[in-house]
């Protein structure tokens, strides 16, 4: 643990209640999209809409929002962050209509793109070796938790209140966060240069048009001319990043350097592939069974409880054995035992039983990912230096979320099958799944060196 810090504990819960912000929140909208889309007249396309509205910002923001909590000051950035989330929950519960209702998710989605890299880069910053493992495993625990409560809790708000007293549950939430991190989180910026402000807006602008691209393809369904110009604008963008950062070298916002580092890259392809693999899930199955297997929003929060359950019990455990053994084994098997539950998800039938037909596949998936969530977040912080915490964190973030964004995309294909071919959409959906989480584990096992209990995965930065 570092010198510096004060009050462990209580860092640690100041960046626990302000990621469960994020993961409340994505866990509970699901949960309440069918309601959405009656009380507004939403079709399925506005349905993929109250989701990417969110993702899409998210996205496009995370990198930058690391960066300017490693510059101007983490825990400021944070509190910040938190306040754009509240302020924006507050327009989701009141929105009178679609349009209202999609742009409050914007602006959360940018609150979370500020409050979600700063979070941990927090926790890199403040703990060391075995400490920083515990601390990551107690975080990742909490955002399990808060995933596990927040389908069940949001169901019966929906059935007994509505759909807008979930956005409600938000603001209790960020009061603690920003009380206990403005009172007991010290202050960290590592950043004595300007901030790489060109480098910032073309990651940005980037991530922002390729976002843009797959959320229009996601509900045209189609590779219409949006979609192309989206997805070739940004990848022109991000190219002009990679020179204007490989140009300014040390000083740029995501120094080229890191990509030098073969877990570092090892650990960006398995998050693209594992979270895509894993927001699909999280959209699909609960929509299935409210949809195809007449479940209520409260039915379908509690099928979604054994999975946060293992998590959030494991996870300090593995955080902890990650520390002693390295992140190679744990980001093999994880994976793979993972995309055995997705196989196993191929069974689903939401007319037949919830024991026999979804809860083996949903228990194997949460003990796979039990087995990878605390040691990639630990594994992306201990890639590189405190320096750079807050960077990696948030580029590691928008790979997930963009891996999550393509989900939504193929997700929204699925929804939009209607009730008839609602169940077999599903079960191609969990083939796919299964074969990038397969290929994540294997991603792992190439790219991660071994190490000993003390030492640094090999090629740190």
């Amino acid at each position: 643990m570092s010198q510096s810090t004060r009050h462990p504990n209580w860092t640690i819960a100041a960046t626990m209640l302000a990621s469960s912000l994020a993961f409340i929140d994505g866990s509970v909208v699901n949960v309440a999209l069918p309601a959405i889309g009656k009380d507004l007249n939403g079709g399925a396309a506005s349905l993929a809409w109250a989701i990417n509205a969110y993702l899409l910002p998210l996205s496009a923001l995370l990198l930058l929002g690391g960066a300017a909590g490693d510059h101007f000051g983490r825990r400021r950035m944070l509190v910040a962050g938190i306040m754009i989330f509240a302020i924006a929950s507050v327009g989701c519960a009141l929105a009178p209509n679609l349009e209202v209702l999609l742009a409050s998710r914007a602006v959360q989605g940018i609150g979370a793109a500020i409050l979600m890299p700063n979070s941990l880069g927090i926790l890199g910053s403040s703990f060391e070796g075995e400490a920083k493992g515990r601390a990551v495993g107690t975080w990742a625990a909490a955002g399990a938790i808060a995933s596990a409560v927040g389908p069940p809790l949001g169901g019966w708000l929906v059935d007994a209140v509505g759909w807008r007293a979930i956005f409600y549950l938000n603001l209790p939430v960020a009061a603690g966060a920003i009380a206990i991190a403005w009172l007991y989180v010290d202050e960290s910026a590592e950043g004595e240069q300007p901030l790489d402000w060109t480098g910032a807006a073309l990651a940005t602008l980037g991530l922002g048009a390729l976002a843009w691209g797959l959320t229009v393809w996601s509900t045209e369904h189609a590779a219409t001319a949006e979609t192309w110009i989206g997805l070739g604008a940004g990848v022109a963008l991000l190219g002009s990043f990679v020179f204007t950062e490989h140009r300014l070298g040390e000083r740029a916002m995501m120094p080229l350097a890191l990509f030098a580092s073969r877990p570092f890259v090892g650990l960006t392809v398995l998050t693209f592939l594992l979270y895509g693999a894993l927001g699909g899930l999280l959209v699909l199955l609960p929509y299935l069974l409210i949809v195809g297997g007449a479940y209520t929003p409260v039915q379908a929060g509690l099928a979604l409880l054994p999975f946060s359950i293992v998590i959030g019990t494991m996870s300090r455990v593995t955080g902890r054995l990650t520390e002693k053994i390295g992140p190679r084994w744990p980001l093999t098997i994880g994976p793979i035992v993972t995309g055995a539950g997705f196989a196993l998800l191929m069974r689903s039938d939401p007319q037949a039983s919830y024991w026999t037909s979804v809860l083996p596949g949903m228990a194997v998936i949460a003990l796979g990912m039990s087995l990878a969530v605390a040691p990639l977040t630990t594994a992306v912080l201990s890639s590189v230096d405190d320096r750079h915490a807050g960077t990696a964190s948030g580029f590691n973030s928008a790979i997930a979320r963009t891996g999550g964004l393509i989900a939504t995309a193929l997700a929204g294909a699925v929804i939009a099958e209607g009730r008839a071919g609602l169940t077999s959409a599903f079960q191609a959906a969990a083939v796919l799944a299964a074969i990038l989480a397969v290929t994540s584990g294997i991603v792992a096992f190439v790219t991660l060196g071994d190490r000993s209990a003390k030492g640094k995965p090999d090629g740190r930065v």
